[in-house]
């Protein structure tokens, strides 16, 4: 091994020397560097599975929410509808109350129609008669004054009480 040594001129010492070397540069980038980069990469493996754990969790809460929300939303349609349809119901109920008031209204303005023209209908008749009988007297004292003879005013007494 000698000869091996001096062929390729070996020296111990300084195979010694490079091996602690070797071994200080080695400790020193293991705690300066590979230590450091480790306890970084265990950090962001953590960080990195944390998220994935939390995108799992927030998408099976927001399956959950959409869920909820849709069947929020379609109670809420089946209420609405229920609303408009009792809404519907009142509005045609009121509608036809209102018409059935405004066709007693109608009716009885009818009625009272009915007997102011019947009223007004005897009042004239009544006023009629009265301007007969008046024209009548009238036209009897002008006869009864035009002919004085006493058997006319009899005939014609007897005419006016008949009458």
């Amino acid at each position: 091994m000698d000869s091996f040594i001096s062929t390729f001129h070996i020296d111990w010492k300084i195979l010694i020397a490079q091996a602690i070397n070797f071994g200080l540069v080695f400790l020193l980038i293991y705690f300066f560097a590979l230590k450091p980069i480790k306890k970084i990469m265990k950090e962001r493996t953590d960080s990195i599975e944390g998220g994935l754990t939390d995108a799992v969790k927030n998408a099976e809460l927001l399956k959950k929410t959409k869920n909820e929300y849709e069947e929020v939303l379609a109670n809420a349609r089946i209420e609405a509808n229920t609303i408009f349809q009792e809404g519907k119901k009142e509005a045609e109920d009121k509608k036809r109350v209102m018409i059935e008031d405004a066709n007693k209204e109608i009716g009885e303005m009818i009625e009272k129609g009915k007997k102011s023209l019947e009223s007004e209908k005897t009042k004239m008749i009544e006023e009629a008669k009265n301007e007969i009988v008046s024209l009548v007297v009238k036209a009897t004292e002008k006869l009864l004054e035009s002919h004085k003879d006493a058997s006319f005013d009899e005939k014609t007494l007897e005419q006016i009480k008949k009458m």
